[in-house]
């Protein structure tokens, strides 16, 4: 859902302040205010300058602009490189980019993860070659919730002169990132998966590296993304970042994960937590995810608890048309067939109460029940 008290901060932009950022009249000139505002937010949360953010309409479109941008900027540029790097769990929008890049000439590697779903440094290091001038990695796993170690990943690439991109839709303010500190070249960003408004995103991008937009206009957000800035939605992005750095929302939401999660695996015999379980690997789990395999069919389960208002997923949301298809990740991590088809993830949100976990643990015990 999105917070009422974005909501609240967005509604002035649909009404009295509608006008265009690009426009010199006076409403127009609040719009840039808020617009510029907004870019000042989300960069300070990533320790980034403001003319290093880009305004996009979300997850997907950052990562297309980001790796397609920058293969293409290598053929501009005739540099002569053209392999990227990648691995086998990123979201679908990063590997159909790459699929469909290869089909542009360009070669691809698709690194293995281990059973937790972590790239190892050493893997990385040695599929970089001369020909490498992109490494692609998500932050935090969108089915299974893995929190790769970007610091680490971020100092290979720098050692090889390889720029470095990662996906932080998932982990974006849950998992803290500062481009000060790790060498990151491009972060992808949305703004609903922090309670903000759909339709919205953004992508950083270090001064320095040069793109070659692939949306051609009016010459918006710097050149690199041509079309009429959302000023509504980019608002409420903004407030859902304050709001999402506020207090202990985090540490809240891991200590309701992890009674979930003990719950389900003392309660359901046969059932497998997918990713690693955070309390004996550190900070390796987003604090949100909880992915299971389930003992019994995982659609008729689902359905079960779609009945119960219990909202879940299989695989990834972005995917839903896709739903009887196995999830690449859980196959990545040595999953089998059966138990990717099984697989069930739940996600928590700041606003989630122990009382609805402890009703949701008792309806998916039922349902088990029923199913099996």
């Amino acid at each position: 859902m999105v917070d009422p008290k974005i909501v609240k901060a967005m509604t002035p932009y649909f009404s009295e302040v509608y006008g265009n950022p690009s426009s010199l009249h006076d409403v127009g000139m609040k719009a840039k205010i808020a617009l510029n505002d907004a870019r000042r937010v989300i960069a300070k949360a990533l320790g980034a300058n403001e003319e290093e953010i880009c305004f996009t309409s979300g997850g997907t479109e950052s990562n297309n602009l980001a790796i397609k941008g920058l293969a293409f900027e290598q053929l501009r540029a005739k540099t002569g490189k053209k392999h990227i790097i990648t691995t086998k769990v990123e979201h679908s929008c990063v590997l159909n980019s790459c699929e469909w890049l290869s089909g542009q000439g360009f070669d691809v590697t698709y690194l293995d993860v281990d059973s937790d779903g972590l790239v190892r440094a050493s893997d990385l290091a040695g599929a970089i070659k001369k020909e490498t001038f992109l490494v692609s990695i998500i932050h935090g796993n969108n089915e299974i919730g893995t929190v790769q170690d970007l610091r680490e990943l971020g100092d290979v690439c720098r050692k090889a002169g390889v720029l470095f991109h990662t996906d932080a839709c998932q982990s974006f303010t849950k998992v803290p990132l500062d481009v000060r500190k790790v060498s990151v070249d491009m972060i992808t960003l949305n703004s609903h998966k922090i309670h903000g408004p759909k339709g919205v995103g953004a992508l950083y991008v270090r001064k320095g590296v040069s793109l070659v937009p692939w949306q051609h206009g009016g010459g918006h957000e710097k050149g690199l993304r041509a079309g009429t800035e959302n000023v509504s939605g980019i608002v409420g992005f903004a407030e859902a970042v304050r709001l999402g750095l506020k207090g202990g929302h985090v540490k809240d939401m891991v200590k309701m994960r992890d009674f979930f999660v003990r719950e389900v695996l003392s309660r359901i015999e046969g059932v497998k937590l997918n990713g690693p379980l955070d309390e004996e690997s550190g900070d390796k789990r987003l604090c949100n995810n909880a992915n299971f395999s389930f003992p019994v069919d995982g659609e008729m389960l689902g359905d079960y608890l779609n009945s119960a208002w219990i909202c879940t997923s299989k695989g990834s949301a972005c995917s839903a048309n896709e739903a009887k298809k196995v999830s690449h990740v859980l196959k990545a991590i040595g999953r089998t067939d059966k138990d990717a088809k099984n697989a069930i993830r739940f996600t928590l949100s700041r606003f989630t109460t122990k009382k609805e976990l402890e009703e949701a643990v008792n309806v998916l015990v039922k349902s088990v029940g029923k199913v099996g």
